[in-house]
């Protein structure tokens, strides 16, 4: 890479750093920028997830309050997502990038859409439930869907994070921020299990990696206090907009 590109994927690392913490659709900035830089696509996957690991950790770290008011919904954010990604790293490894690429555009929108939605079914939803109490744990279907988003984070990752998001948010009653800070948690432990496994066994490209991971870690733990000071509304636009215009460019290219 010449130094101009180097510059390229230091600053798409802190920018999508930035996104882990917030919108939670990082890896459609990163990404492409490692492609255009002339990576081949599956390096440029391995490459970008390994770079990125420190945006979820150092995010992590700047939501550790949201994360330890709710304990035993983290250990299980974290167990799902992390045994997700081992079933996502491999298939990454095994599987021609085609046969899930064409459907990542709709499962982006798809779940923008029910971020944007969420607020108004979960009142619809409680209003005709026979529990009122509120649910503050992860359910055994809430679970499921989780792991299937780790899955996915490990597979590709791009919008796991908005997919997390709306799987927390219909299946608990938790505070958006708290479950903004889950969602940057479950991708940091997607990206940690995969790195494992792409260190291992798969090709990296280890400028671009060093590039990525001194943008990520310091645009994950901005991004975190940018998270945790915008209104849910704001927060929630932001991600549905950033979301559906992602999806639309992967239609369209």
């Amino acid at each position: 890479m010449t130094w101009v590109e180097q510059l390229a994927v230091l600053a798409a690392g802190l920018g999508a750093g930035i996104l882990t913490s917030t919108v939670g659709v990082a890896s459609l900035l990163s990404f492409p920028v490692l492609v255009a830089v002339g990576l081949p696509p599956v390096v440029a996957n391995t490459s970008n997830t390994v770079g990125m690991t420190p945006a979820g950790l150092s995010g992590s770290f700047g939501y550790r309050r949201e994360l330890a008011e709710h304990p035993r919904v983290t250990a299980a954010v974290l167990i799902t997502a992390a045994a997700g990604s081992v079933a996502g790293s491999l298939l990454l490894l095994w599987l021609p990038g085609s046969v899930f690429e064409a459907v990542v555009p709709w499962l982006i929108l798809g779940t923008c859409i029910l971020v944007g939605v969420q607020p108004r079914l979960s009142r619809f939803l409680r209003q005709h439930a026979t529990d009122d109490a509120p649910r503050v744990q992860v359910s055994g279907t809430t679970a499921v869907f989780a792991t299937l988003t780790g899955a996915y984070g490990g597979y590709f990752g791009a919008g796991s994070g908005v997919m997390m998001m709306a799987v927390l948010g219909f299946g608990t009653d938790l505070e958006f921020r708290t479950v903004n800070a889950l969602k940057t948690f479950a991708v940091m432990a997607s990206n940690v299990v995969a790195t494992v496994i792409f260190v291992a066994i798969a090709d990296l490209d280890w400028l671009a990696v060093g590039l990525l991971a001194a943008g990520s870690v310091v645009g994950g733990y901005v991004g975190s206090h940018i998270g945790r000071r915008l209104p849910a509304t704001v927060l929630r636009t932001l991600i549905v907009v950033v979301g559906i215009g992602a999806a639309t460019l992967m239609l369209v290219r």
